[in-house]
This record gives structure tokens, C-alpha cells and sequence, in this order.
């Protein structure tokens, strides 16, 4: 029997690349390759890059001289940079990092076999072709890192919105959407190998639409009918195209989780002008009140980009007014990064300065955290049903889990395991957890 080689992947970025280094694993495993989490015994390195941020491509790039030493010590090992990186960055990167092997695209990676046996015959192998309809749809993902109670389900690629500040669309090529039916019979086979939880995910999955003209809220509906037990999530939406359709299905089940990301990006119109986010402030506040008059409870998170071209203090507090106002459970807050390629690069000045930046975002953390501690007080003393994900970093003694609400809960295990659903008493919190105690129900004896 020949011996399978070992693929060592390492994944940077967003929920997308994650499920593509799935694939990819899948991909590898049909061509004599094993996933190992044990890089010093790998025969293949893959790093599936992300180009969302500057600072995402330095650590891709200080990771790939670590790689150097590998190199060195199995002179025969391949390594290759998958992803939006490649995509960007194509012969550049061949010609700076010299230990590179191969680069692929986001939609070349059924190519990847023939890339490989060109890498090992010495020639340098490259195709990051984007495809106008690619979708993954017929691989079975190999479920890499997994806790085996929640997975990703990829249900689009690509992106046309064109935010003015965002690589997205040059690297990973027009919107294409799966078929649904290989979607449902994923998400199926997940839910009967033990899996309790999937999410759908998209650059924009509101935009979802298949061939047939099945749209997001009849896919997430079908998805949600499998089974009461599995829970279903999405990511991520753009406040343009979220529908009261959607709102009103996700009210209609209750395995549709209550949380939605809705990432405003900023508080300010005419930032969100200058950013090409197609919505005002008006707008978005409307969506936000959609949610909670539909799906009362709902949480609520989002992205903000501060110190975007000529961004002024007033926009500033335009921001940190809107985050007050929406009282977000959660948020992921950035920086501007000024990304080569993209229509603020070549159409505004990066005039914002670092220290202006990081200022403003110092003021958005902090408002951040003051407004997620104050919705995790407010479920002290409530009962959620959560599922159970995995035991605490912290203690053996100690499972950690997650609300519909996507709040994570540490509460001690008792009999509970991974893949049981608890319902869980919140006696205290932190601005990032809350904690609790399992009620235990008596027994019905009539």
C-alpha cells in the first residue's frame, strides 16, 4: 500500500478562507495526501493567505521565512500560497519569496494536483485564473481543526458590491451561487455524522441566488427544516440587501439563530459615500429597526473601518454615535489599511494619520467594550439554551458554549458533553462571556 504524504495547511483571515482550505484539504486527500497538525513532518506546506488588511499580508510573509528552516531540513518539500494573496500579488511573490513552489487563485484549487507535479519536477507553478462560476459545489469538505459540533458551509463566492476601500472583488472574481440542493444535502450529511450547528457563508449571502431562483430566505428556510436540533447561522449580510423576507423566516424557526452581523462600517453618510456602501445612516438604522420589531432579542454586531480618507472628527463622533445608538453586542473594529489595487488607492488619499487612527480606535474598543458589557449584564439572571462546543480553555471541569444569540457561556460540565444542548442560568458575565449554571429539569412522573 503506498504511503499517504502529509499536507500541513495553515489558514489566515476570514470564516471563507477557512472553508476553502476545506476544500482544499478534500482536494489533496483524493491525490495521496493526508492533514497532519504537525508541521515538522510535512511533505507539503500550504498558507491560505488573506488581503484584507496590511497587516494580514506582514504575517504572511514573516510566517513564509519561518518556512525557510523547513526548507532546509527536507530539501524535497513543497510550499505553496493559496488564496487572495496569491491572487493580488501573483509573480511577485514567486519572484520575492523564493521558497515558493506554487500559487494558486481562490478558484484554481482543482488544479491543484497537476501544479504539484510541475513543482516537483522543479518548475515554479502558478494559476490564480478567477472563474466565472466556480463553486466548489460536488467536494465534500475535509473538516480541518474541527470541534465536530459546528461547521462552515460555503453557499457563494465572489463579490460585486465594490466598496471602494475593499480588495474582495479583484481577488476572489464575480458573485456565483452553489445549487441548493448540494447545499441542504451538506448541510444533511453534517447533521447526521453529529454536527449540530452550520453556517452559510458568503462575501454577501443576502445576494444569494441560484440557478433555479431560489433566494437567501428560501435556502436558509430549507436549510433550517433538516432538523429542530440544527442550528443554523449566516455571514455575512450587507445592510443593502437584507430583507424583511429573511427577517420574517428567521422569526418563523427557531433554529434560524437570533444574531445577525450587519457590518455599517461607519456612522458617517459621507464616509459611507466616499466608501461606496450603497445605504446612508438613515438606511441602516431602518434595517437595525426591522430586526427589532421581527426578531425581538436579536443580537446585533458589525465591522468599523475608522480613519478612512479625510475621515474628520465629526465623522468620528458620527460613528460613535450610531455604535451608542445601536447598542451592538459585539464588534469587529479596524484601522484603515490602504489596499493596492482597490478604488480608494487609486481615487483618495490615505491622509488619516496613524496616530489619528489609532486614537479614533481606541475610542471605539473602548465604547465597544462598555456597550457588550452592558448586553451581557442584561442576561444575568435569564436561562438560554446553549450549545455545547467544546470543554473550557481554562478548565477540564468546564464546558463553553453558545446562545442563539452567539454569546459564549462557560458553565461546569456536570453530565453534560460537546453536542448537547444545555439550558444554562447566567449567575455573571465579563464584556466578552458569560457564565452560568445548567438547570437541571425534574423528572415528569405523571
Amino acid at each position: 500500500m503506498e504511503t499517504r504524504r502529509k499536507l500541513f495547511i495553515e489558514t489566515y483571515g476570514c470564516q471563507m478562507n477557512f472553508s476553502d482550505s476545506q476544500i482544499v484539504g478534500s482536494i489533496m486527500t483524493d491525490n495521496n495526501f493526508e492533514t497532519t497538525n504537525n508541521i515538522a513532518e510535512a511533505d507539503l506546506i500550504f498558507v491560505n493567505t488573506c488581503s484584507i488588511r496590511d497587516n494580514a499580508e506582514k504575517r504572511v510573509r514573516a510566517r513564509l521565512q519561518e518556512y525557510k528552516r523547513y526548507k532546509k531540513l527536507k530539501p524535497g518539500l513543497i510550499i505553496g500560497v493559496l488564496g487572495c494573496m496569491a491572487e493580488r500579488l501573483k509573480s511577485q511573490l514567486m519572484e520575492e519569496e523564493k521558497m515558493v513552489d506554487v500559487i494558486v487563485g481562490p478558484d484554481a484549487y482543482r488544479d491543484l494536483p497537476r501544479l504539484l507535479e510541475l513543482a516537483e519536477g522543479g518548475q515554479k507553478a502558478i494559476n490564480v485564473i478567477l472563474s466565472a462560476d466556480e463553486t466548489y459545489a460536488d467536494i465534500n469538505p475535509v473538516r480541518l481543526d474541527s470541534n465536530g459540533v459546528s461547521a462552515f458551509i460555503s453557499i457563494m463566492r465572489g463579490c460585486e458590491n465594490f466598496c471602494s476601500y475593499c480588495v474582495v472583488p479583484f481577488t476572489r472574481g464575480k458573485e456565483r451561487s452553489r445549487d441548493p440542493e448540494t447545499i441542504v444535502n451538506e448541510a444533511i450529511d453534517l447533521f447526521n455524522t453529529g454536527y449540530r450547528e452550520v453556517t452559510l457563508l458568503g462575501q454577501n449571502v443576502n445576494s444569494y441566488k441560484s440557478d433555479d431562483g431560489t433566494g437567501f430566505a428560501r435556502l436558509i428556510e430549507r436549510v433550517a427544516l433538516i432538523n429542530p436540533k440544527l442550528r443554523v447561522r449566516f455571514a455575512t449580510s450587507h445592510p443593502k440587501d437584507l430583507s424583511e423576507e429573511l427577517l420574517k423566516i428567521m422569526a418563523a424557526y427557531p433554529n434560524i439563530c437570533r444574531s445577525i452581523h450587519l457590518p455599517v462600517q461607519s456612522g458617517s453618510d459621507r464616509m459611507l459615500k466616499l466608501m461606496n456602501r450603497k445605504y446612508d445612516r438613515q438606511w441602516y438604522m431602518g434595517r437595525i429597526e426591522a430586526i427589532r420589531s421581527i426578531l425581538p432579542g436579536c443580537a446585533l454586531s458589525t465591522d468599523i473601518i475608522t480613519g478612512f480618507s479625510s475621515e474628520s472628527e465629526q465623522d468620528h463622533q458620527d460613528t460613535l454615535g450610531l455604535m451608542k445608538w445601536a447598542a451592538y453586542d459585539y464588534a469587529f473594529m479596524f484601522k484603515y489599511s490602504e489596499r493596492p489595487g482597490t478604488i480608494a488607492e487609486k481615487k483618495y488619499k490615505d491622509d488619516i494619520s496613524e496616530e489619528v487612527k489609532s486614537q479614533r480606535l481606541k475610542e471605539i474598543i473602548d465604547l465597544q467594550q462598555e456597550l457588550s458589557y452592558r448586553s451581557n449584564l442584561a442576561d444575568v439572571g435569564k436561562t438560554f439554551e446553549v450549545l455545547i462546543e467544546s470543554f473550557s480553555k481554562k478548565s477540564g471541569k468546564e464546558l463553553s458554549g453558545r446562545t442563539s444569540q452567539n454569546k459564549v457561556v462557560v458553565f461546569p460540565k456536570q453530565d453534560f458533553k460537546p453536542g448537547d444542548y444545555a439550558e444554562v442560568k447566567i449567575t455573571a458575565c465579563t464584556s466578552a462571556t458569560l457564565r452560568g449554571e445548567a438547570v437541571i429539569k425534574p423528572l415528569n412522573l405523571l
